[in-house]
């Protein structure tokens, strides 16, 4: 099935793949509410480059760097990664259809609908590991299916390098390994008497080696976060919240495109030769299913493919008169599903406007960690508040005597809190945070010794005051939108530790 791409492909995926990326990046310089928690943690961990880090492989992180040095710290800039990875996995759904058989249209429809899938839309909307996640997800699907339509070793060794750089991004590309894994063992075991697929996993464990050996010399930190998410904040999700939400996050409209997509890489003859893509896809969701406390995003990579195959099915079957009016509907059906939708999905109104208009449709606040909620959704409450923090953690700071200010240290209990003071605090001179939450505990410390003035952002009173000399509480930040818990936040002044900070740092750590 391999064959150059025709004018009018190249055009459609070119087309597509630039509208997609630059939507993002006009909601970025016009709508965007600001920087996301886990951005600000992102940030962080950038300039602490290593081998790993507590909740994440490096991958991500040094992408960021990288990024940061070319484009620079604004909104926009720290965005555009994560754009280009919805642009190209749009149009490695178009290539995915292509491998299968699929024409001008079949492209069209798979890339039009990933384009269009409102988890992968949020995903994309701001920077994390999971939007790459998502684009290695679709190329390796399209190297494996390469491998099917060629029968070409040398694919191996470009699924090997694929899958090791996944696996150095974010580890769920284990799922997808296993259902690689499965998928050719049932459908073409042939392989398995080459050395091909052993060259491949040999070539991906190399890649991914350095985060093995990070998390071999720090006590399994990532392995201890994965028990501890899911025992803490996941534990109260079920198997059922998994599957709802795959209905949900992929927009219900587009429900019988992907669902469709599974059952023709089986039934319908054309498509079968492809149907290890179909198993590839049921042992990710057998596992995340069985795992009982999975969110339904993780699942999000596993659909551009499906989305493929059904756009090969409609394209192939649905061509007389009487149904060929479904090609042009259902696309216009999604679009209009997706606009409706899209103020839940990007933040393109202004927040207030956002709040009457999810009112009126009836959609409530959610959110995935048993947090409390007030008018937002998690996912946007945790775009807000976070410069206030550093500025008013910033007028505590500058009430300090000038010999104090020069050896004071700032803590936190969370990440996007000393996030927040590390990126936002530096227009105000603020020095860099401690913390005791994931890779900021991990950082330790640093110079602080329990003599020097202590500023804690959180907490109550009878938290901190047997445990210092002297503690006062100097000021309370808040925010409108914000999370609750990041609203009425105290920032007490504490002098004269009572005891080595190394003795209680072990004790403090939170790794979830």
């Amino acid at each position: 099935m391999s064959q150059r791409l025709t004018r009018p492909e190249k055009l459609t995926l070119g087309i597509l793949g630039f509208t997609c990326f630059l939507f993002h990046v006009i909601v970025n310089v016009n709508g965007a509410y600001g920087f996301f928690r886990d951005e600000l943690y992102y940030l962080a961990c950038s300039d602490h480059l290593a081998l790993g880090y507590v909740d994440q492989p490096p991958f991500s992180i040094y992408l960021l760097k990288l990024s940061r040095l070319i484009f620079g710290d604004s909104l926009t800039a720290i965005r555009l990664i994560p754009s280009l990875a919805h642009a190209g996995t749009v149009v490695l759904a178009g290539l995915i259809s292509r491998e299968m058989g699929g024409k001008v249209y079949a492209i069209f429809l798979s890339a039009f609908v990933v384009m269009l899938t409102p988890i992968l839309i949020g995903m994309s909307s701001f920077y994390s590991m999971n939007s790459i996640d998502i684009l290695i997800w679709s190329l390796a699907i399209w190297v494996i299916l390469k491998i099917v339509n060629t029968r070409e070793e040398k694919y191996w060794r470009w699924l090997g390098i694929v899958l090791g750089i996944g696996l150095l991004n974010k580890i769920s590309v284990l799922f997808l390994g296993a259902g690689i894994f499965v998928g050719f063992m049932v459908i073409d075991r042939k392989w398995f008497t080459t050395r091909w697929p052993y060259f491949a996993g040999i070539l991906a464990f190399i890649l991914f080696a350095p985060y093995v050996v990070w998390n071999l010399t720090h006590d399994l930190a990532h392995l201890e976060f994965i028990h501890n998410a899911s025992a803490g904040k996941y534990s109260g999700r079920s198997p059922l919240d998994f599957v709802s939400e795959q209905f949900l996050y992929l927009n219900p409209v587009a429900a019988p495109l992907w669902i469709g997509g599974l059952i023709v890489l089986f039934v319908y003859k054309p498509l079968r030769e492809y149907r290890l893509i179909g198993l590839i896809y049921l042992t990710a969701f057998i596992i995340l299913l069985l795992n009982r406390t999975s969110k339904g995003e993780y699942l999000a990579p596993a659909y551009a493919c499906l989305f493929a195959a059904a756009s090969v099915f409609i394209e192939q079957k649905f061509v007389n008169a009487s149904l060929n009016w479904i090609r042009y509907v259902y696309p216009a059906l999604i679009l209009v599903s997706v606009i409706i939708l899209l103020p839940m999905i990007l933040p393109v109104l202004p927040v207030e406007k956002y709040i009457k208009y999810a009112k009126s449709i009836g959609f409530e606040p959610s959110s995935s960690e048993n947090k409390e909620l007030a008018e937002l959704p998690q996912f946007y409450a945790d775009m807000f508040g976070w410069k206030e923090k550093a500025a008013d953690v910033a007028r505590v700071y500058n009430s300090l005597p000038e010999d104090e200010k020069a050896t004071c240290t700032i803590i936190s209990t969370n990440y996007g809190r000393c996030g927040a003071i590390d990126f936002f605090g530096e227009q105000y001179g603020l020095p860099k945070s401690i913390g005791l939450h994931n890779n900021y505990w991990l950082w330790g410390p640093g110079d602080y010794t329990g003599k020097e003035v202590l500023i804690i952002l959180g907490g109550k009173l009878a938290d901190h005051k047997d445990d210092f000399e002297s503690v006062e509480l100097a000021g309370v930040s808040e925010c409108q939108y914000c999370m609750p818990y990041e609203n009425h936040v105290n920032i007490f002044i504490c002098r004269g530790l009572k005891f080595p900070v190394q003795d209680s740092w072990a004790a403090e750590k939170n790794y979830e």
